[in-house]
This record gives structure tokens, C-alpha cells and sequence, in this order.
């Protein structure tokens, strides 16, 4: 094993990436990664680096573990996002394997000393908060589409932008019909990084801001434009209102699971025949097929697409849950396995919340149908079926009699609620 001191000794290393942004706007990097300038792969195999690039040569450093890239260009070869040929070779500088990055902010380094080198002004960018792209070959790879609205998703915060040039070349990918070149796999790898950011609003919005969204997700994009009733959604258009419950999501809660649902909640809409508008009578059942092709489409887990059929499917019904009558709540929590799976409560009802919030002047609206559900849950099960298990050979009634007993716990419930708290306040009734 050669001199730990030694591995990196007269290698030409520097800091690149992620991680020099994030230092940069003083955050803390999980990952850290490294590009060696002048090296040859033998040489880093002789100082134990392990070799583990397929495309191009990567290594792992023995100890740190952190991934040590050689200094590479790349040239396009063939449409989409796979269609590169890199080339690595000791002539290759620093300057030329970073031009190849995305984004001026991911294209800086920091030298062994921690000097900046920033060729191409990600520093000035960073302060300006400019989301821009380092060279016309950014054109060339559709992914990189996805990840500058995935940067949107996880800065737009702190005010960054898409600089008006980089959007206008994310159209033309666009255009072009590369966005048809990514597999499904990568489609779903960035959105579900997109949805873990703090506003994944953005990343949808940018999306159709460059017309990726209607390519990728059209059952998405037709929501924009068409209508509400202004008494229950003050934002009006559905597409906007869809943006707002993904921004109240993300204020709810870290699950990404419950961010997707919210964000086809209401495919059903874009179906509403346009006599119809703005009533959207049934939309809850009409959204099914396009929730479960939509799903199909980007090979959601099943725990994704689980969640978003059932909140398609019942999230009026919890909306309403004051005035339902306990038979019909049953259903409602039959419907979401909640007796067999009751982990499936808490993520289903911040779904409904943020549906309930995402509506303009609405974003800090209690939601007490929340504690309410959980408590018909909650009473439902602590039923007493201990004197029904002997009589297996008349299953039907056994069912009936579980039902029963069911609802009697719950209409005290209900009852209790009423005496407590009055109704709740009026939400999105939505029999029109």
C-alpha cells in the first residue's frame, strides 16, 4: 500500500463542482470531487487509486473514498443525452474540462492552496444568482434541460434566475425534440431529486417556461389555462393553482411521495369538457387514467403511484369530511387500506392539506380535517371485535357487524367534533 501522504503528492488536484458552489455560498457539500490534471490512468493506479469509471477514467481515492476524475473533453456523437464520446489524456487542461460543464456556477475550481479558478465567471453569477450555461454545447445534451429547472427547484429561494439566453437554448433542445431521447429512468431521477428541493413549483414552472413540461408531462401542462370557480380558487387558471399546493407541500412536509401526488392531484381537470368550465364535476374520478398513465409513463414506484391515485381519487372527500355522514367516511378510510396499512393516513391528509392551501390567500388556512380523520381512524380501530372471532363460518355477517360497530364509534366522533369545534370551515365543496 503505498504512503497515504503520497497518493495525491505531485498530482496536479482540484476541487471542482458542487462543492465549490456550495463553499462558495457557505454550504456544507455532501459530496466532493476531483479532477487530476497531467495523470495517466497507470499513475493513479500506482498511488492505489481505484479505477471505476466505465465511460471515462474515474478513480476512488483509497482512504477518502471521493472520486478522482482525470481531465477530459467530450464531443456529440449521436442525439440525446447518451450520444458523447469523452477523450482523457494528460494534454487535456483544466480550463477544457471544465468548459464541457453545464453551468457557470458548477464549472469553477479550487486549487491545492484554495485558490479560485473561474474561467468562465461562476463567481460573478453566484452573487448575481444567474442560473447561466458555460458554452454553446450545452445545447448538446437534453438532460442538462432537467437539471437546470432541478437548480430553479433548489435556489429559486435565494432568488436565482435562468439567464434569458440559457432559457432560449433549453427551448431549442427542446424544439429539436431531443426531450423525447430520455429514458424514463432519468426523467424520473431528476424529478424525484426536483421534488426533494425546497420548491419544487420551480422545477415544474421551468419546465413549461421552456416547453419540456408539455414533451415530458402533458397531462401536467394542459392545466394551465383552464378554469376554476373564483369563489373557491381566487387563482383561477389550474395550472397556477397546482404550483401554489406544490409550493405549500414542500412547507408541509419532506416526502417526496406526498409532493407527486400533490402535483397530479388534478389531472382530471384538464379533461373537463369546455362547456363545462369552470365546473369540474367528477374530475376526481376522470383523473385516475391520466394519474396511472402518467405514472406508467415515468416509472413511478409503486409507493408514488399508490399515493397520488388515492389522492386524485378521495381528496374532496376529505375536504368535506365535516359534513359526511360516518358510513361514508368508512369507505373513505376502507378505500386507503387505512384499517391494514394506517401509515398511509399521515401522507395522503398532508397531500389534501397542501391542496387545501394551495389556493391564493388560502396558504395559511387551518386544516382541521387533518386531526379529525385521524381520530374517526383512531376510534374505528379501537372497536372491540374480540367476541366476533368464533364465528368464522358466517363471514358476511361478521363483516356487517364490524361495520357497525364501526360507525356507532365514529358518529360519537362526530358528535364530539361538533360540540367541540363547530364545522369545519368550507372547502372547495366542488359538486359543481
Amino acid at each position: 500500500m503505498p504512503d497515504p501522504r503520497r497518493l495525491s503528492h505531485e498530482l496536479e488536484c482540484y476541487l471542482v463542482g458542487g462543492a465549490v458552489r456550495d463553499r462558495l455560498l457557505g454550504n456544507e457539500s455532501k459530496d466532493r470531487d476531483w479532477v487530476v490534471v497531467g495523470a495517466k490512468p497507470d499513475e493513479m493506479i500506482e498511488r492505489g487509486f481505484k479505477p471505476v469509471g466505465r465511460d471515462f477514467p474515474v478513480f476512488l481515492h483509497p482512504r477518502t473514498h471521493e472520486e478522482y476524475a482525470l481531465a477530459r473533453t467530450e464531443r456529440k456523437t449521436a442525439p440525446g443525452y447518451k450520444g458523447f464520446e469523452a477523450h482523457a489524456s494528460p494534454e487535456v487542461t483544466l480550463v477544457e474540462d471544465l468548459e464541457r460543464r453545464d453551468l457557470t456556477i458548477n464549472a469553477m475550481a479550487l486549487d491545492a492552496r484554495g485558490n479560485l479558478v473561474d474561467p468562465f465567471h461562476g463567481k460573478r453569477d453566484l452573487d448575481d444568482r444567474v442560473l447561466r450555461h458555460v458554452s454553446a454545447a450545452f445545447a448538446e445534451d437534453p438532460l442538462r434541460v432537467l437539471r437546470v429547472a432541478r437548480f430553479t427547484a433548489r435556489y429559486g429561494d435565494l432568488g436565482f434566475t435562468v439567464a434569458a439566453e440559457t432559457l432560449a437554448l433549453m427551448r431549442a433542445i427542446v424544439a429539436r425534440g431531443e426531450m423525447e431521447a430520455l429514458v424514463a429512468e432519468r426523467v424520473w431521477q431528476e424529478l424525484h431529486g426536483a421534488l426533494g428541493e425546497p420548491r419544487p413549483d420551480l422545477f415544474v414552472s421551468t419546465l413549461r417556461d421552456c416547453g419540456a413540461l408539455a414533451r415530458l408531462v402533458p397531462e401536467l401542462d394542459a392545466l394551465f389555462g383552464v378554469p376554476q370557480p373564483e369563489q373557491y380558487h381566487p387563482e383561477i387558471d389550474t395550472g397556477a393553482h397546482v404550483l401554489l399546493a406544490m409550493r405549500a407541500s414542500a412547507r408541509l412536509s419532506r416526502r417526496a411521495d406526498v409532493r407527486f401526488a400533490v402535483m397530479l392531484h388534478d389531472l382530471g381537470k384538464g379533461l373537463t369538457p369546455g362547456r363545462l368550465l369552470p365546473s369540474h364535476h367528477g374530475h376526481e374520478e376522470a383523473g385516475l387514467a391520466p394519474v396511472e398513465t402518467v405514472c406508467k409513463r415515468l416509472r413511478a414506484p409503486a409507493r408514488f403511484r399508490t399515493l397520488a391515485l388515492a389522492v386524485c381519487r378521495y381528496h374532496l372527500k376529505l375536504h368535506r369530511l365535516e359534513e359526511l355522514k360516518p358510513r361514508t367516511v368508512l369507505e373513505l378510510l376502507t378505500g386507503l387500506d387505512a384499517f391494514r396499512n394506517p401509515d398511509r393516513l399521515e401522507p395522503f391528509v398532508l397531500a389534501c392539506e397542501a391542496d387545501s392551501r394551495g389556493r391564493k390567500g388560502c396558504e395559511d388556512r387551518p386544516y382541521p380535517q387533518a386531526r379529525l380523520l385521524n381520530d374517526y381512524l383512531e376510534a374505528a380501530r379501537r372497536v372491540d371485535l374480540s367476541d366476533l372471532a368464533g364465528r368464522a363460518s358466517a363471514p358476511r355477517k361478521i363483516e356487517e357487524e364490524v361495520r357497525r360497530r364501526r360507525i356507532a364509534a365514529m358518529r360519537k366522533v362526530r358528535a364530539a367534533a361538533a360540540d367541540a369545534a363547530g364545522p369545519c370551515p368550507p372547502i372547495i365543496p366542488n359538486r359543481r
